[in-house]
């Protein structure tokens, strides 16, 4: 499938290039990424969850066959990067038991690509990939470290320390969005896994969604009001920003709020990394950069840390929006492909210097 995205001719790519593959719950990314991270071939194809993984991971690999053979390119890409939701397994290549993807529990999909392109895989998390894509390209290129908050339907973390992804002994590295912020017998639970205090249940959409839902059958007044009765007028998170951006009170103070748990989550993540850049991502950004709503949401999570954190360290952190937006995850794990087939050159040299 073509797309409207632009794309640098093979003709004037720096080789070698990279696919990265990102595994959505709707769709599937599939870019072919250059050496230095300009995009040659771009398709997005959907993810038909139902027909199984197999049957996905045969559809990348004819779009990818397809694609290489249009441009004539095949020889000059040694290694495919493969991103999707967890839980999973990494050092096995299995997904687990991601959520968004109930027909794919217990599946060898890295292995599966390997075979069906004849070509080694990278495998990733996808928060972890679209961090990887920041770090390499985007909000936090040039910086040593990083972290990257993903605030959506959860909130997904990826974590970069010299240059090297966090990805934990049980895959389970970078889950940012499951640290706790409030350890109180009464603190919210996680909509995802059902953990109490965590972050994700105080800064995702749908941790939002539930703390005004609480604040308005409670008494609070709003103009959300109107959307308790559900069905098209449900209550949703960007329906909260909306009503803040109108001036609505309670609206604004749910912002403020969720800017507040951040801050506590980002103070706790700063003191135990010290990463120099916090990089926020994903759709539940209140409007984002520039925006007067974002902007005052950012300024809240700043504040928070301020308050919390030392002088130095505080004057020596920037706090910044995500800006690869839905690309950061193909773009990522082609990039840390790239690392990973970069980090094999290198050693092959080293061991035939010392023979």
């Amino acid at each position: 499938m073509s797309h409207s995205k632009k794309l640098t001719s093979p003709a004037d790519a720096k080789g070698p290039s990279f696919w990265g593959i990102d595994v959505g719950g709707t769709g599937i990314k599939i870019g072919l990424v250059d050496n230095v991270g300009q995009t040659l071939s771009y398709h997005r194809i959907p993810t038909r969850e139902s027909e199984g993984p197999r049957a996905a991971m045969e559809h990348v690999a004819k779009v990818i066959t397809d694609a290489e053979q249009e441009l004539g390119i095949r020889a000059d890409i040694p290694r495919i990067g493969l991103g999707a939701p967890g839980p999973m397994d990494l050092p096995r290549g299995y997904l687990v038991a991601p959520p968004q993807l109930p027909s794919w529990w217990d599946y060898p999909i890295r292995d599966t690509v390997a075979e069906l392109l004849g070509r080694p895989v990278s495998f990733l998390n996808d928060a972890n990939a679209a961090a990887y894509g920041e770090f390499w390209l985007g909000s936090a290129k040039g910086q040593p470290s990083m972290v990257l908050l993903t605030l959506g339907t959860g909130v997904g973390g990826g974590i970069i320390v010299d240059g090297e992804l966090v990805n934990g002994v049980n895959s389970c590295g970078s889950e940012c969005g499951h640290i706790l912020v409030d350890p109180s017998p009464t603190a919210q639970l996680c909509v995802w896994g059902g953990g109490r205090g965590h972050l994700e249940a105080y800064a995702s959409a749908s941790g939002v969604v539930q703390r005004t839902h609480g604040r308005l059958t409670d008494g609070s007044q709003s103009v959300l009001r109107g959307h308790l009765g559900g069905t098209d007028r449900e209550l949703t998170a960007k329906r909260v920003y909306e009503a803040a951006a109108a001036g609505d009170e309670l609206a604004l103070e749910i912002v403020d709020e969720t800017g507040f748990w951040l801050g506590i989550g980002i103070t706790t993540l700063v003191h135990t990394l010290d990463p120099g850049s916090v990089v926020l991502g994903g759709a539940m950004n209140f409007g984002g950069p520039g925006d007067p709503i974002g902007e005052r949401f950012r300024s809240k999570i700043s504040e928070t840390f301020r308050e919390r954190t030392f002088p130095n360290v505080f004057d020596g952190t920037t706090i910044t929006f995500a800006s690869l937006g839905a690309d950061a995850g193909y773009l990522g794990v082609a990039g840390y492909a790239r690392k990973e087939y970069l980090d094999e050159q290198l050693k092959t040299r080293i061991a035939s210097e010392a023979s």
